[in-house]
């Protein structure tokens, strides 16, 4: 059993209850170094270990540098309660507070660091013949040099969810087929503009997200579903459930198929990799006499929806079943495009949860969930939820769920390499959301990470999973998209009434204590694992 110091009883008794009994985790062959004390030097030679943020998440300056108005500029302005009053021109300021933000990230001694470029700050109304925004171009060499200088490898994403809105307003966004040409000419624009700095690319952050949570239930931008979804449906305006989300991944597929091959014919961009960043759950069920294909069928709908296409050129046979006409089909060249489009599998991993088959489905409401057939529970039917939820915590903690997603992902997916692209715990502090002291006092962020660390070290070093890097989400407290300021991600706390002041975390501190290259010998013994 691992022993962690001073844990509080409720999260030691889960770990406990979590770890204990484990076969002991041993370094085999040359996969994983033989080290003393559980730290980086218990991983691979080479992996890497980050923090990651998004542009709409963190950068503010929204009327600076000739940046047009994003998807996400609209939605909250126009829906304020769901976003609580998102101050989109303030967000934490990382656009003009970058350097001090990569000291930070040396602080933590991490060496790598995934950003995402904002579409509207470079091509301001969504496509380069409307203009370029030389400020903008700018900012992300000036980003990118800093990171170098400071011997930090950059991860970029493409697109993490900001549309322009100027190409929401012509046509729908990612609801048109027009969007493959236009995102194509700018994910290739940014391939040459970057491509010989960057050498690590993500076309699309987590599509089930995006694709679902904006088209198919509305709780993000740009909030469109049917008035029948529980929660959202009353405030979405228009929209269509159980249709639009699967022609928007279809045209994000096919965006990122035609981004991928122009990454590959761009010179400059030699010896880069490319992929997805994929946002999976692990499942476990409610009923285990009663289960049947429910974890599988539900792992084809979240993950497989975007995997199965870029690893075998088409969407799984469970999908293709259950959602028949509503689904979109690729023609046989689409598909050739498509199969093989990656050259990694990124993977933000953050919680599990109880599944149940869905006993009454409805064909005349239509929905994501509908067709998967599988309603989330939040026990089993003995009575036993999943993990482990602290007071304040936004989401149940399991960490074996990451080991076992890692696994599924090398047995069904050809063994590819994976980057964990985010992996984080968030929090509501309720009333001491401006209490710094409370803020940075996070035990339970700190006891989020060290299980999943272990978690991963036994996937990589046990199941021989090709796994390369690491990233926390995320480097300090920001936007979370609905939750507004209050989830609170953070490795480093954000002081909202003190100009926006930066102030390391418990789990910051420890992050950076585990990354140095011997650990203090009073911590986590690998003898112990």
């Amino acid at each position: 059993m691992v022993r962690f110091e001073n844990v509080p009883l409720l999260l030691g008794l889960v770990l406990v209850i979590t770890l204990a009994g484990a076969p002991p985790t041993k370094a085999a062959g040359p996969v994983c170094r033989d080290a003393e004390k559980f730290s980086r030097a218990s991983f691979p030679e080479g992996f890497l270990w980050g923090t990651a943020t998004a542009a709409f998440q963190v950068e503010g300056a929204v009327d600076e540098g000739c940046r047009g108005p994003s998807m996400w500029d609209t939605f909250t302005k126009k829906y304020p309660h769901r976003c609580q009053n998102h101050n989109a021109d303030v967000a934490v300021d990382f656009y003009h507070r970058y350097k001090e933000d990569i000291k930070l990230m040396k602080d933590l001694n991490t060496d790598a660091f995934r950003l995402s470029i904002a579409w509207p700050r470079i091509f301001p109304h969504g496509r380069m013949s409307k203009g370029i925004s030389k400020q903008g171009v700018q900012f992300y060499h000036d980003l990118i040099d800093e990171l170098l200088k400071n011997n930090i490898t950059p991860l970029v994403t493409v697109f993490h969810w900001d549309t322009p809105q100027d190409l929401e307003d012509e046509y729908g966004g990612f609801l048109s087929g027009n969007i493959v040409k236009d995102f194509t000419e700018y994910a290739n624009f940014t391939f040459h503009e970057y491509g010989h700095k960057v050498k690590n690319w993500i076309t699309f952050n987590e599509p089930w997200v995006f694709s679902r949570a904006g088209y198919d239930v509305g709780k993000k931008a740009p909030g469109r579903c049917s008035p029948y979804i529980e929660e959202w449906g009353k405030y979405c305006e228009d929209g269509r459930s159980g249709f639009e989300a699967y022609q928007v991944s279809h045209n994000l597929l096919l965006s990122h198929a035609e981004s991928v091959d122009a990454f590959r014919k761009c010179k400059q961009c030699a010896g880069g990799k490319i992929g997805i960043a994929h946002s999976p759950a692990w499942f476990e069920p409610a009923d285990l006499e009663a289960v049947g294909g429910t974890i599988e069928r539900l792992l084809d709908f979240i993950l497989g929806w975007h995997l199965h296409p870029t690893t075998f050129g088409d969407y799984p046979q469970s999908m293709k079943d259950r959602i028949g006409h509503r689904l979109p089909k690729f023609t046989e060249a689409e598909k050739k495009k498509l199969k093989k489009s990656t050259d990694f599998v990124g993977m933000n991993y953050y919680t599990s949860s109880i599944v149940a088959n869905m006993k009454e489905p409805n064909p005349k409401s239509p929905s994501w969930e509908m067709d998967s057939l599988v309603k989330y529970e939040s026990k089993t039917v003995d009575g036993y939820k999943i993990g482990s939820k602290p007071a304040g915590g936004k989401l149940d903690v399991y960490s074996k769920g990451l080991r076992k997603l890692l696994k599924y992902i090398k047995e069904n997916y050809e063994d590819p390499e994976i980057l964990i692209a985010e992996n984080g715990y968030g929090d509501d502090l309720g009333e001491y959301h401006n209490d710094l002291t409370h803020g940075t006092n996070d035990h339970n962020r700190k006891y989020y990470l060290q299980r999943h660390l272990l978690s991963l070290h036994e996937a990589i070093c046990d199941d021989k999973v090709n796994v390369t890097g690491y990233f926390v989400w995320s480097l300090m407290d920001n936007f979370e998209w609905q939750d507004g300021y209050k989830s609170r991600f953070g490795l480093y706390y954000i002081d909202f009434q003190n100009n926006l002041t930066r102030h390391q975390k418990l789990s910051g501190k420890w992050y950076s204590e585990f990354l140095k290259p011997g650990f203090p010998t009073s911590k986590i013994s690998k003898d112990e694992l």
